[in-house]
C-alpha cells in the first residue's frame, strides 16, 4: 500500500509525509447486521500521517469501517490494531480511545452547556487536566478553528458549519493521533461546507493520521494520500487521487465518479 513505500519527509502538498509505519492494521474485517453483511474481510494499513479518504455509494461500508476502529461498533471477525493495542472489549479500550478522536456529521455536541465546556470537558475527565489548563487549550483550539469569539455561546446559538468546527476542537482537545470523519459535512448547508473542509485541510498539514468518510470530491483530490472505494462491504480500488480520478481502473468506481461529479 501506498503509507508502506514512504519516506519521512515533506509532501507535495507542504506537510510531513507519512511514515513508513502503519499505525492501523485491520485484517479480516467482518460485520453483520443481521443477514446483512456490511463488511466482508477488510483488509487495511493507514500510516502514522497518512490521509486516507473513503469513497463509495451509501450502504458501502465506509462509516461501518471507521466506526470499527474505535469500537462505537462491535465487529464479528477479523482483528483491528491502533498504534500496536488491539481493539476489543476490555481494560485497553479507554486508552485506543482516547487516541482516536472522531467528528460525526451530527455534531453531537452537549447542549446545555457552553462552546468552550464542550471542549474543556474530556480533558479534565479522562485526562485528568485541571480545568484552567484545559479551557485555556480550548481556547487555544477555539482560536484555531476560527471560532475564539463562540466561546461562552451554546451550540444552538451557532450555525451547523460553527457547530462543526467546534466539534472538531472537541476532538483535537484530547490530542489525538489520529482522526475520524464521519461524513463531516453532509448535514451543513452547501454555503458551510467549504468553512469546514479549510479547517480539515490545515489539520492534514500538521501530520495528524485522518480517515474520512466523505463526498466531498474536491477534498478528497486536494489532500488525500490515497482514496479507497468501497462497495458493498468490501475494498474495491485504491491509488493516489490523481490516479483514481482520472483513470479508475475499475467500472464500479467509474460509474461512482461519472454520477457524482455529473449530479
Amino acid at each position: 500500500m501506498q503509507g508502506n513505500d514512504m519516506q519521512a519527509g515533506q509532501s507535495g502538498s507542504g506537510r510531513p509525509t507519512p511514515s513508513a509505519r502503519p499505525i492501523i492494521s485491520i485484517r479480516g474485517l467482518r460485520k453483520m447486521y443481521g443477514s446483512f453483511c456490511a463488511l466482508s474481510g477488510i483488509d487495511l494499513d493507514v500510516a502514522e500521517g497518512e490521509v486516507v479518504v473513503l469513497l463509495g455509494p451509501s450502504g458501502s461500508g465506509k462509516s461501518t469501517l471507521i466506526r470499527c476502529i474505535n469500537l462505537l461498533e462491535t465487529y464479528d471477525a477479523g482483528t483491528v490494531v491502533v498504534d500496536e493495542v488491539a481493539v476489543r472489549p476490555g481494560p485497553n479500550l479507554a486508552a485506543v480511545r482516547s487516541e482516536v478522536g472522531m467528528v460525526f456529521q451530527s455534531f453531537n455536541l452537549f447542549p446545555h452547556m457552553t462552546v468552550l465546556r464542550n471542549v474543556a470537558l474530556a480533558p479534565i475527565r479522562v485526562r485528568k487536566l485541571a480545568p484552567k489548563a484545559a479551557e485555556d487549550r480550548a481556547m487555544e483550539l477555539l482560536t484555531r478553528v476560527g471560532i475564539a469569539e463562540q466561546a461562552g455561546k451554546f451550540p444552538g446559538q451557532l450555525s451547523g458549519g460553527q457547530q462543526q468546527r467546534v466539534a472538531i476542537a472537541r476532538a483535537l482537545a484530547m490530542e489525538p493521533r489520529i482522526l475520524l470523519f464521519d461524513e463531516p459535512t453532509s448535514a451543513l448547508d452547501p454555503e458551510m461546507v467549504g468553512e469546514v473542509l479549510d479547517v480539515m485541510q490545515s489539520l492534514a498539514r500538521t501530520g495528524v493520521t485522518m480517515l474520512v468518510v466523505t463526498h466531498e470530491m474536491g477534498f478528497a483530490r486536494r489532500v488525500a494520500d490515497r482514496v479507497i472505494f468501497m462497495e458493498r462491504g468490501q475494498i474495491v480500488e485504491e491509488a493516489k487521487p490523481d490516479a483514481f480520478f482520472s483513470a479508475p481502473r475499475e467500472e464500479r468506481a467509474r460509474a461512482f465518479l461519472q454520477a457524482v461529479l455529473n449530479h
